[in-house]
């Protein structure tokens, strides 16, 4: 028999944006209903943000060690303990998952039912034997990895996020396809930890963020020994032949063969609505399955309905579907208008060493809107306390409105995904230089190049032949 109950608001999957919500309106007092057919937390606990990052601070202590003599220390990586790697993985997961769990999320007075769900009705989801009638419901369904059509792809063993950490050993020869920031991160990793890899990219590397710094990237991940091949698709995957998987490219060079023990896709990711029955609840989709929304993230065609996180399209980060979270209990708890944040306030950070953070439109696409901007740099090989660790690779770009407005930031180099908050809250509340100029940064910090470089804002004024004469002038009543 189906148990039929009542609700404020339905959730369907608990990762990030779902969990968000959940746990926000029960605990305001909302009768919240949680439905998630797999794992609790998603895919950034499970198989994307923590794992990766975990992995990627394995890479980064061998890779210290290796460059120990820069400082004089002589040390060396005798050898890497992939078992040890991923148990510090799978602790890393571990560590945080009793903060996504069931017993959490029912202390916190949700109900949560653990089964696939769909929609019954416009107002009525049902799955695990619950029929539940709710004032709203929101899809917080995420995406998954996007497999392109290469011929033969589908009959080869394969790699994605969703599995390259359950790897018993380190690859001997990776082959990523795929040039974005999950392609280069995995690609670094495993590279630091033993693995040869091979990077392919379709068009140029990490080609949606300013070009100079991906530049920096590029020079990284070369010197450490990654082969790249940019502007090269792969044309057909050959099955394993002597244990070694067959990927024809063709590029600049002609068409060739890169042979691999392990194939890694990471090519993007897609939304996916399958078995929820969205025609069931009158939510409506578009030419390519995308939710029909308005800007607050509701249905067009059913008000009762909203989208988080990726199931609502635009820019798959966490940190996103936190913020469509928030607009979510501002709308539906307190009746307050909210709508979702746009493309040009989301920060973003692709975490290779060096890293490579960013927020607004890179000066392509401000000149593409004929907007008016003048750039102001500043080197961290001018900084002293890169300096002083031998680690003076990157800049921080501001690009600024003739008003002295910030549009948008460009940062590249040791840690500045921290960094980059500064100027996240400056383009958020449409500051100025002038407000970033003055600040008393500590010394030495590597934050201190957002404050030269907005300070060089001023240094025409300050230092001009005109500034000279009204000194002097002045100088002579002291």
């Amino acid at each position: 028999m189906t148990e039929r109950i009542e609700a404020d608001i339905v959730v369907i999957g608990a990762g990030a944006a779902g969990l968000s919500v959940a746990a926000g309106a029960s605990q305001m007092g909302a009768n919240v209903v949680l439905f998630e057919k797999g794992v609790m937390g998603g895919d950034c606990l499970n198989v994307g943000c923590v794992p990766s990052k975990a992995l990627l601070a394995a890479g980064h202590a061998a890779h210290s060690v290796r460059r120990s003599g820069r400082y004089g220390v002589d040390a060396s990586v005798d050898a890497v303990d992939w078992g040890r790697v991923s148990a510090h993985v799978k602790g890393a997961i571990a560590a945080i998952a009793p903060l996504d769990s069931v017993e959490r999320y029912e202390g916190l007075g949700v109900r949560v039912i653990q089964a696939e769900a769909r929609f019954t009705g416009p107002r009525e989801i049902t799955g695990g034997g619950v029929a539940v009638t709710a004032k709203y419901i929101v899809l917080a369904t995420g995406s998954r990895p996007a497999v392109p059509p290469i011929p033969g792809l589908s009959d080869v063993p394969h790699l994605t996020n969703e599995t390259i950490f359950d790897l018993p050993a380190c690859p001997q020869h990776l082959i990523v396809l795929g040039g974005g920031p999950i392609g280069c991160e995995l690609a670094q990793a495993h590279a630091r930890l033993g693995a040869k890899v091979t990077l392919i990219e379709a068009q140029t590397l990490l080609g949606n963020d300013d070009p100079e710094a991906a530049e920096i990237i590029r020079r990284a991940l070369i010197s450490e020994g990654i082969t790249l091949h940019e502007g090269t698709k792969a044309t057909a995957v050959a099955a394993p032949q002597d244990h070694q998987i067959a990927v024809t490219v063709e590029g600049p060079e002609g068409i060739s063969t890169v042979s691999g023990s392990h194939l890694l896709v990471a090519v993007g990711r897609s939304v996916s609505f399958d078995g929820l029955d969205l025609e069931a609840g009158n939510v409506g989709v578009g030419e390519r399955g995308a939710l029909r929304l308005d800007a607050g993230l509701r249905s067009n065609t059913n008000s009762r309905v909203f989208a988080v996180g990726d199931a609502a399209g635009g820019m798959q980060f966490t940190h996103v579907a936190g913020s469509h979270a928030s607009t979510l209990i501002k709308k539906l708890l307190f009746k307050l208008p909210a709508r979702a944040i746009t493309a040009d306030q989301v920060p973003r950070v692709t975490y290779t060493d060096p890293e490579l953070a960013q927020i607004g439109p890179t000066e392509t696409v401000l000149r593409d809107k004929r907007v008016r901007f003048e750039v102001l740099r500043w080197a961290l090989a001018e900084n002293d306390r890169a300096t002083a660790e031998a680690d003076r690779e990157g800049f921080v770009k501001l690009l600024i409105a003739p008003n002295g407005r910030i549009l948008s930031a460009t940062l590249v180099g040791t840690g500045v995904g921290e960094t980059l908050s500064v100027l996240i809250l400056a383009i958020s509340r449409k500051m100025k230089v002038g407000d970033i100029a003055p600040l008393v940064v500590p010394y030495p910090t590597r934050a201190e190049i957002v404050k030269r470089a907005a300070g060089s804002w001023y240094v025409p004024k300050l230092f001009s032949a005109r500034t000279k004469c009204i000194v002097r002038f002045l100088m002579r009543f002291s």
